[in-house]
């Protein structure tokens, strides 16, 4: 009984440190973006965070699959901090829609916005997501790939969304959070956060091993 008794009290004490007990500490992070999409998804992780914004040029060479020019605009964007940094990691991406090894970038107008989704309605395209970690001056480089799927939109919603969201700032065309992403999109396969613009999953896995 008294052995019993010393087993409950044990648990709950247990139980309790549990309950208090903080995450695994993480570094702080410098955000490398403007996006307010990314800067919400780190505050929901409750990332200890700081936005520093640099211009990078990010150009890329030819050749480069989708997946290798969202890290090597990632990549770029952490090299303008390699001298300023100290104890807090780095974090930039670059998100890309493709379609057809097609690259999807942001648009140049309103009519380039439309244009953009009357492709990409009715049919299945890739979200790609760069992500580059820079801490203690070594590079970790990673990246997501999430399937999207649009049904066929009108040209009446695809203006219409175009004209009240001004989607002008995402590649694509589009932010999936938005009305959208609500009404058009039939199916994802992989990250929702990906498609957001930041793989949540793996970037709490990749900082974790800084520590």
């Amino acid at each position: 009984m008294f052995i019993c008794l010393i087993a409950l009290l044990y648990s709950v004490a247990k139980t309790n440190e549990l309950m208090t007990s903080e995450p695994m500490t993480l570094p702080k992070v410098i955000l490398a973006s403007k996006s307010p999409r990314r800067q919400e998804l780190l505050k929901l992780m409750n990332i200890d965070f700081r936005i520093v914004l640099k211009e990078v040029d990010e150009s890329y060479p030819e050749g480069l699959t989708p997946i290798e020019i969202a890290l090597h605009i990632a990549e770029k964007k952490c090299h303008a901090f390699d001298e300023m940094v100290e104890d807090e990691a780095v974090v930039t991406a670059d998100t890309i829609v493709s379609i057809d090894d097609q690259i999807l970038g942001k648009p140049e107008s309103p009519e380039h916005a439309i244009a953009m989704l009357q492709t990409l309605s009715g049919r299945k395209h890739q979200v790609i997501t760069g992500v580059c970690i820079l801490y203690n001056h070594q590079y970790n480089l990673f990246y997501d790939v999430s399937d999207v799927l649009f049904r066929i939109l009108t040209d009446e919603e695809i203006i219409y969304y175009v004209n009240k969201y001004e989607p002008l700032d995402k590649a694509g065309s589009y932010g999936i959070q938005e009305w959208i992403g609500l009404i058009g999109i039939e199916r994802i396969d992989g990250s929702y956060t990906n498609v957001v613009g930041l793989p949540t999953e793996k970037l709490y896995q990749q900082l974790l091993k800084l520590k």
